[in-house]
C-alpha cells in the first residue's frame, strides 16, 4: 500500500509519500481500505518532535473513513465492504470519566491513516452516517469527540446558556460551536481573524470578538452580558479571561494550551465566584457514538477548509501550521 512515512523529525517535506507492506487483521481487528483521512495538530506536534513518546518511523493520522477490507478471527464477515468512521481513542478503559493506563489515539505508537489502509480494532469502527461524503466522514472523529466530551460531558450545558467558544476556526472549536447551538445555547465565539468571526456567525454564533484587541474582554462581557461556560484550547493567559468573563457558578473547560501555560492563575477570582475549571481530553467509546448519533440525526455536517490528495499531505500540514484554515484539512486517499 501507498502511506505518509514519517522517519525524521523536522519540517513538513519529511512527510514521504512510500509504498510499504498491507497491514494484516489479527483477531478482532478489521483492516479499513481508507477514502479519506483528516489532519489535526498532533500530527504536526509529532512531526516537529513536540508530542511524548514519539517512534518512529510511523504513519500519521488519527481520523479516517472508508470500506472494510479485511477481518480478524472472531469478527462477522458481514462487516466487509461496510463504509466506516473509525473512532481513534484506542483502549480507552473501563471508567468513563477518564482513560485508562493502556490509551493511546491512533496515529501513534499505532499506525495511522494517512495510508490506503489501516488496522483498527473492531469495537472502534461505527457505521457511517447515511448519504454523507468520505471527506464529512473523516473530518469528524478525533475534533468532534474532544469538543463533545468537552461540551456535553464535562460542562454539562444546557439550554439557554451563554457559551463561549475561543479561537475558533479549528475543527474541535468549529464543533464545539455546532454542538453548543444543537443543545440550545446562546454561542459567542473569538478568533484573531474578522472574517472567521464573520464565518462563525454564518454558523449559528451570536456575536464574537478578535481577540488581538487589547479590549476584546469588554467588548465580549458587553456583548454577552456574562458567560455560563467556556470551552478553551489557547491556556495561557486566555484562562483568567475566562475566569473574568463567567458568571457566578460558570465553568471553564479547558482541552488544550496552544498559547502555553497560565503564567499565574486568578485563584481569587476562581473562588469567589464559586467557578468550576475542568480539564477534558478525547472521549470513551460511549462518548463517540453519542457523538456520531448526534451527527446523524441532527443533520448538522463537518466544515470541511481544504481536501488534498494523499501525496500533498506536507502541503495539507504547512496549510495547518499557518492557521489559516477554518474547518477541517482533508487528505482523499
Amino acid at each position: 500500500m501507498r502511506a505518509i512515512i514519517l522517519r525524521e523529525i523536522g519540517g513538513p517535506e519529511n512527510l514521504k509519500l512510500e509504498t510499504v507492506p498491507d497491514p494484516v487483521a489479527r483477531p478482532s481487528e478489521v483492516v479499513v481500505k481508507l477514502k479519506a483521512a483528516a489532519l489535526n495538530h498532533r500530527d504536526v506536534w509529532i512531526r516537529k518532535g513536540q508530542y511524548a513518546g514519539i517512534k518512529l518511523p510511523i504513519i500519521l493520522g488519527s481520523d479516517g473513513a472508508g470500506e472494510v477490507a479485511t477481518v480478524g478471527d472472531g469478527v462477522d464477515e458481514s462487516w466487509i465492504g461496510k463504509p466506516v468512521v473509525i473512532n481513534p481513542g484506542l483502549d480507552w478503559g473501563d471508567d468513563s470519566r477518564f482513560f485508562g493506563p493502556n490509551f493511546r489515539i491512533l496515529g501513534l505508537p499505532d499506525n495511522g491513516t494517512l495510508a490506503e489502509l489501516v488496522t483498527v480494532p473492531i469495537t472502534n469502527i461505527y457505521a457511517m452516517p447515511a448519504g454523507w461524503s468520505w471527506p464529512q466522514a473523516a473530518a469528524l472523529p478525533l475534533a468532534a469527540l474532544t469538543a463533545y466530551r468537552a461540551v456535553v460531558t464535562r460542562a454539562k450545558v444546557q439550554p439557554g446558556e451563554t457559551v463561549l467558544v475561543t479561537g475558533i476556526g479549528g475543527g474541535v472549536s468549529l464543533f464545539a460551536l455546532q454542538i453548543a447551538k444543537s443543545l440550545g445555547a446562546n454561542v459567542f465565539v473569538t478568533s484573531s481573524s474578522d472574517e472567521k468571526l464573520a464565518r462563525a456567525k454564518a454558523l449559528g454564533a451570536t456575536a464574537g470578538a478578535n481577540y488581538k484587541s487589547d479590549t476584546w474582554v469588554k467588548e465580549m462581557a458587553a456583548l454577552s452580558g456574562g458567560i455560563d461556560v467556556v470551552i478553551d484550547s489557547a491556556g495561557g493567559a486566555t484562562v483568567n479571561s475566562a475566569i473574568e468573563l463567567c458568571k457566578a457558578g460558570g465553568r471553564i473547560v479547558t482541552y488544550g494550551a496552544t498559547t502555553g501555560l497560565t503564567p499565574q492563575l486568578d485563584i481569587r477570582r476562581l473562588f469567589w465566584k464559586q467557578l468550576n475549571l475542568l480539564g477534558s481530553t478525547m472521549g470513551s467509546p460511549a462518548e463517540f457514538a453519542a457523538m456520531l448519533e448526534l451527527y446523524r440525526a441532527s443533520g448538522m455536517k463537518p466544515v470541511i477548509d481544504r481536501i488534498y490528495p494523499l501525496a500533498e499531505a506536507a502541503d495539507a500540514q504547512r496549510r495547518m501550521e499557518e492557521a489559516g484554515q477554518f474547518g477541517k484539512i482533508v487528505l482523499e486517499v
